[in-house]
């Protein structure tokens, strides 16, 4: 974090004034027992495997831990849906940083839960705030975030265990056609459980990002904290050696003097 700040630092330009420290958001839910996992697939589970004062008087602790690939704050990598895509371990660390653009879709996603963002809303956002950078990361906010963690609503369903009940919004396979072919980001990220909408059953939006060699953030906390354009973000996943996904923890830099949008 502090190589983060002094990177930061260092490419301000010199004004003869204290540069104020950039805001660093953790975007990131941590694990517990209450974590959401995809339907079927294994939770959560952490034990003490040692937790005192030893026979020599001193404080040790340890633990073992266990869950799904796919669940929490993770990332999937491109071998998930595509035979042929990167493993977690194979990905390029420089691709696990990049520029982050915010879109909000939260009015759209509260009058329909199994909305899908669309090559027109993003075009809307450009025409608002710039044109997307090439090698950036997208996020899309759908105010989902509000419901974690608690499974029914989340997963928009009163049996989230059943994984054709979901009801969430995500992206359109023409979005990340869009996204990954004329705007050539690194990733998406989303603050549901899948880029593809609850109700998918093809899930086109992963297959197209997978084959194209991209990645996916999915259950993403504290979107509302960044501003839509501005951020840096940084997504080191733990490196499983042939992982579809894992755990990860995600940050994001605003320098000073970009400022985040309060939270709503």
């Amino acid at each position: 974090m502090k190589l983060l700040i002094f990177t930061l630092a260092i490419l301000c330009p010199l004004t003869g004034h204290a540069t104020p420290p950039p805001q660093i958001i953790d975007l990131t839910h941590a694990f517990d027992e209450h974590t959401v996992y995809w339907p079927k697939n294994k939770n959560f589970s952490r034990d003490d495997t040692a937790r005192g004062l030893t026979s020599r008087g001193y404080w040790y602790a340890s633990g073992a831990f266990s869950a799904s690939e796919h669940g929490g704050t993770h990332l999937d990598a491109p071998n998930h849906f595509a035979a042929s895509g990167r493993s977690i371990d194979e990905i390029p660390v420089e691709h696990l940083m990049g520029s982050a653009m915010v879109i909000d879709a939260q009015s759209a996603c509260a009058h329909n839960s199994d909305y899908m963002l669309t090559v027109n809303d993003i075009k809307q956002w450009e025409a608002q705030h710039g044109p997307i950078e090439p090698q950036s990361w997208i996020f899309l906010r759908t105010g989902w975030g509000k419901k974690w963690p608690d499974r029914t609503e989340y997963l928009g369903s009163p049996t989230p265990d059943d994984p054709l009940s979901l009801h969430f919004p995500g992206f359109s396979p023409e979005a990340i056609n869009f996204l990954v072919h004329q705007r050539y980001v690194w990733g998406v990220g989303i603050d549901t459980a899948s880029i593809d909408p609850g109700q998918a059953r093809d899930f086109f939006a992963h297959r197209i990002l997978s084959e194209a060699n991209r990645y996916a953030l999915e259950n993403v906390a504290s979107l509302e904290k960044l501003p839509p354009r501005g951020a840096m973000v940084y997504a080191l996943p733990m490196k499983i050696k042939e992982g579809t996904g894992a755990p990860v923890r995600i940050i994001a830099v605003i320098p000073s003097p970009l400022s985040s949008p309060r939270a709503e």
